[in-house]
């Protein structure tokens, strides 16, 4: 067994949780045994290790048996001539020692989950201490709730680390997942395996949204991303609202609990919208207070009907990207891990950590895109955000979105599954009006605009699990609904 390292002499550290011998024991077996060391170097990384040198064996161990070489106290030897550190133990006559004993063969994996264990502590009281510390200090501007959150962030990147189990599923595991996915599809008719867009046209080109996807919904101002968005969550609440109440397993629903993050709109006007879409009464006419009794009767009985509907708003302005997934986390602690989709509008309005969004936006915005990419693997969830375009649509003559018009970064199409662009060509028709009212063009410009008015493309331009392709809806502006288009294919 290797000689016991002396603890730090700092009182705060030495009360730290720890065991030096694991460490030693285990680094031993690893450089005795290669063929451990290779199962090991993946599940633990030099910061897990309390004794610094005993980190920086471990890194030299994982260094040497990536390129395929052998780990031994000799092969070491060069790369800790100068390390002073190791030097304090000895010089490197240290790794001999940590040889000296076969017994760290027989334990070595639970060696391994020990000194992983014993890190997270010792993280965790590194968390309560700066949060203490935090908490003390008014020196600075009080924020209580922005430190509940960075407390939680924190915590969450403890719990999140991966862990000492393998991640790597056998394929029996991953194929019996995929099965699944295809009966639920044929349960709900064909054709749909994630959650339901609740527009057919669209479900039929991606089969639905899928847990861990990251979708990018895109548009110029104008052309109803949020309304298309809003449309799409409350279809999803809805039908894992109707599906529940008709006694189908959570599971077996094509519905789904959404969280709707507004860093635009308030909820109370994201409310309004589908009101106005349920009641069948234009939004204009709610905020105005200008109903009828007919109007008034429908929007009291939509407002009944969706009291309980599973969708949650959360308005906060100026979320940073860390922020957002720890209310994330809240919501699906809350929500038995029920909540499969989360919308995000928009993703320009979210901050990085601060950190990369010092150097400039681009980096700020793959900063967010990763986060958002991130957070759908972690969390099991489908992300659907909402992006800007550059301007330099409006400086074609074909208006529709192109994959290099995303804003500000070439990163948000590489994180993104799947990539929409919404395009509404009557948008751009109203603005080319003929001035004489009693032309021949200005009656061809007016047919042809009744014969467009709402028609919207969806243009899918990335699909990482399918073909591209593009589905027609219609846009009724007066209620901001998106329904499946059923008329003759329009001529542009």
């Amino acid at each position: 067994m290797a000689t016991a390292l002396v603890p730090p002499t700092d009182s705060s550290q030495t009360r730290l949780p720890q065991n030096v011998e694991a460490e030693a024991a285990m680094l031993g077996a690893m450089m005795i045994d290669n063929r451990l060391a290779d199962d090991l170097i993946d599940r633990l990384d030099p910061d897990h290790f309390f004794e610094p040198v005993h980190g920086r064996i471990f890194a030299a161990i994982k260094s040497l048996r990536g390129g395929d070489l052998l780990a031994t106290p000799v092969t070491l030897k060069p790369m800790f001539e100068a390390d002073e550190g190791m030097r304090a133990l000895g010089g490197p006559a240290y790794l001999a020692q940590l040889t000296g004993s076969g017994a760290g063969l027989i334990g070595a994996r639970q060696f391994a989950q020990q000194i992983y264990d014993l890190a997270m502590l010792r993280t965790l009281v590194s968390v309560g201490r700066g949060l203490v510390e935090r908490a003390v200090d008014t020196s600075e501007e009080v924020n209580p709730r922005k430190q509940i959150e960075e407390a939680e962030e924190e915590l969450f990147k403890v719990a999140a680390v991966g862990g000492i189990e393998s991640s790597v599923k056998s394929f029996g595991d991953a194929a019996k997942y995929a099965i699944k996915n295809v009966e639920r599809a044929q349960n709900a008719g064909g054709g749909l395996s994630g959650i339901t867009t609740g527009l057919d046209s669209v479900n039929s080109k991606i089969g639905g949204m899928h847990k861990s996807d990251l979708m990018i919904l895109a548009g110029r101002p104008g052309m109803g991303k949020t309304a298309l968005a809003t449309n799409i969550a409350f279809n999803a609440a809805q039908r894992w609202m109707r599906d529940i109440n008709d006694g189908i397993a959570k599971d077996r629903s094509v519905g789904s609990k959404v969280a709707f993050f507004s860093l635009e709109m308030s909820a109370d006007q994201l409310a309004l919208r589908i009101l106005s879409e349920q009641s069948r009464v234009s939004s204009e006419k709610l905020r105005m207070g200008t109903l009828n009794d007919a109007e008034r009767t429908r929007l009291i009985q939509a407002s009944i009907e969706l009291q309980y509907l599973p969708l949650y708003i959360d308005d906060t302005a100026g979320l940073t990207i860390g922020a957002l997934h720890t209310r994330m986390r809240r919501l699906q602690r809350k929500h038995d891990n029920d909540i499969g989709l989360v919308v995000v509008d928009y993703l320009q309005l979210l901050q990085g950590s601060g950190r990369s969004s010092n150097d400039n936006r681009v980096q700020e915005i793959s900063e967010i895109s990763r986060g958002l990419k991130t957070m759908a693997k972690d969390l099991n969830v489908s992300v659907l955000a909402l992006s800007q375009l550059s301007r330099a649509v409006e400086q074609r003559e074909d208006k529709r979105p192109q994959l290099s018009d995303l804003r500000e970064s070439g990163s948000i199409e590489q994180d993104a599954d799947m990539v929409w662009f919404v395009y509404r060509d009557d948008y751009y028709h109203a603005a080319k009006e003929p001035t004489d009212p009693n032309s021949d063009a200005h009656r061809e410009w007016a047919s042809k605009g009744e014969a467009t008015y709402g028609v919207t493309e969806l243009l899918i331009s990335k699909h990482r699990h399918g073909a591209t392709g593009k589905a027609t809806l219609m846009f009724e502006a007066e209620f901001t609904h998106f329904s499946d288009y059923a008329g003759p294919a329009p001529s542009y």
